[in-house]
Order: structure tokens, then sequence, then C-alpha cells
């Protein structure tokens, strides 16, 4: 039997604070997710005075879409412009600012990032996967 690493709940909150950290110094007011690589919430934040509600859902669908294809979520954007196909993929959401999370190669959950330009959600989620603290 193989062992797989999981993140833990402190993990999560380390993320969640970099995330946070990251949108706040820029002045961006967004929604941010954090999977399981099964795509299953483990957290959530709407931080005051984002753009729109929508936002909400956006981000936990963009980073349900990184952990489960296992990439970031910009791959599937630019893909979708040569194979409109791809848009029947289930939970698909194919906008820039979903990041995978990987643990010796392994996906171990994702971000997903909502509200403001999608590089600059990609930003924040990149600086929430750059805080999983070392084990």
């Amino acid at each position: 039997m193989r062992n797989r690493p999981t993140l833990t709940s402190t993990e999560v909150q380390a993320m969640a604070s970099a995330c946070k950290a990251e949108a706040t110094r820029n002045g961006w007011n967004v929604s941010f997710a954090i999977v399981d690589e099964g795509g299953f919430l483990l957290y959530f934040e709407r931080m005051d005075d984002a753009r729109h509600p929508l936002t909400a859902e956006v981000a936990i669908e963009k980073a349900r879409t990184a952990a489960l294809l296992r990439r970031p979520t910009k791959v599937w954007e630019d893909g979708v412009k040569d194979r409109l196909g791809l848009l029947r993929f289930p939970h698909l959401m194919p906008l820039q600012g979903g990041m995978p999370i990987t643990v010796n190669g392994e996906c171990v959950g994702a971000i997903g990032v909502s509200g403001v330009h999608s590089s600059e959600d990609e930003k924040i989620a990149t600086a929430g996967v750059a805080a999983l603290p070392a084990g």
C-alpha cells in the first residue's frame, strides 16, 4: 500500500493567510478557495468588497479544475482557444487563477482565486501555494 501526502489544517491556514496577505498588499478584494486533491472544499473566503458575488463560485471552480486536472487553469484557458471541445470536460473552469498544489510530485489540492484580472488572481494563488510549509 502506498502512502500519499495530504494537506493538514495548519498548512491550509498558512496558505490562506498568504493568499489574503498578497491580496491585501495589492489592494485586491477577492474570493479564494483551497480544495483537496479530489476538488473538495477545505477553505473559502470572500473578502469584504469583493467585486461580485459570483467570484465565490468562480474561485471554487478554478480550484476544483486545477486539482482534478492537475494543471494551472491558465493551461485550460489557453487550450480552449484551439479546442472548443475541451469545454465539455466536467468541472472545467478555463480561466486563469487556479493553481494545483503538489508535494513530491503528487497533487494534494489546489487554490483558486477570483475577483481581479486573471493574472492577478493567479499571483494570489501562487503566493498561497508558495506558503506551503516544508515538511
